[in-house]
């Protein structure tokens, strides 16, 4: 799952911004999408050091 142009722009939206670039919303998928895979790839190592095949909540929260 990756974050969309729609989201990105809705989100800078919230935070704030009256106007939003499509390239200043692809730009943040770009980058929330990297962490985001990044925590998963976290999280699934920390379930296999506690010998676990099921990532939990935990892990995620760790991993961040």
């Amino acid at each position: 799952m990756t974050m969309t142009k729609l989201a990105a722009k809705k989100m800078l939206k919230e935070s704030g911004a009256k106007r939003v670039s499509d390239s200043a919303a692809i730009e943040l998928c770009k980058i929330v999408n990297k962490f985001s895979y990044g925590v998963a790839a976290k999280a699934v190592k920390l379930a296999a050091h506690a010998k676990r095949e099921t990532v939990k909540k935990e892990d995620v929260t760790l991993a961040k």
